[in-house]
């Protein structure tokens, strides 16, 4: 996302939320001195925004029912192989590939990398609304399947994407073995994000999203072996 339109996010956030200051020029990219603790739980390494002038850490927690931004402001749902059979059963559908022409869009994006580089990802993604086209990848639309009550329609089938936010995720080669990273979304959008001088009030949530992550990362892996989207290195 550019500047601008986390700018644009974040005041829309601010009409009914209260935002921290702090929090406000973190997410505005105004601070320089910021440290990245790396935390491994189980199989995943988070890394957790840390500031040492003010001592706290950037953690995190979930204000559903009352937001669900991430499904009313929802840029776009890449779907892995498993995602497809399972949400295609859900929706009634006999054959995958009925599912994935009525119900599904293929767009390519970039996708920026640990590394300050970008890699371009060509993802098989729900629709979020019925005409969703190409030009529509990226931009802040309301999932079609989010009800009056902030619930999902299609839960517990929906994508597993889903289940990530706020993370965002990748997987590295060490030594021979996948070794999965998570880091935070800073898009403006989430009222959930707070500061600690402590990692305690987190331990049981990043405990929880371990197993959901790497397990996500998995699947992506061989989403891309079984040929529903490629990914490309720059």
């Amino acid at each position: 996302m550019s500047q601008k339109e986390i700018q644009e996010s974040l005041e829309l956030l601010e009409k009914d939320w209260d935002v921290d200051p702090i929090l406000h020029d973190f997410v505005l990219g105004k601070y320089t001195d910021v440290t990245d603790f790396s935390l491994i739980v189980k199989d995943v390494v988070f890394h957790i925004p840390y500031l040492p002038k003010e001592k706290k850490y950037i953690l995190w927690k979930c204000y559903w029912p009352d937001c669900h931004n991430c499904c009313d402001r929802q840029g776009r749902l890449p779907l892995t192989s498993d995602d497809l059979i399972q949400i295609g059963q859900g929706m009634k559908y006999q054959k995958t590939s009925e599912f994935v022409k009525q119900e599904t869009l293929v767009a390519t994006h970039d996708e920026p990398t640990p590394s300050g580089g970008f890699s371009v990802m060509t993802n098989v993604s729900l629709k979020r609304k019925t005409d969703e086209t190409e030009a529509d990848d990226g931009t802040h639309i309301s999932c079609r399947f989010l009800n009056g009550e902030g619930g999902c329609g299609i839960h517990p089938t929906r994508p597993g994407v889903c289940y990530l936010y706020p993370f965002s995720t990748w997987a590295q080669n060490e030594k021979g073995r996948a070794r999965v990273h998570a880091t935070f979304q800073f898009t403006g959008d989430c009222p959930g994000f707070y500061l600690s001088e402590s990692l305690d009030s987190m331990k049981e949530v990043l405990d929880d999203y371990s197993k959901t992550i790497y397990d996500y990362n998995m699947k992506s892996s061989r989403t891309l072996k079984d040929g529903f989207g490629s990914l490309s290195m720059s």
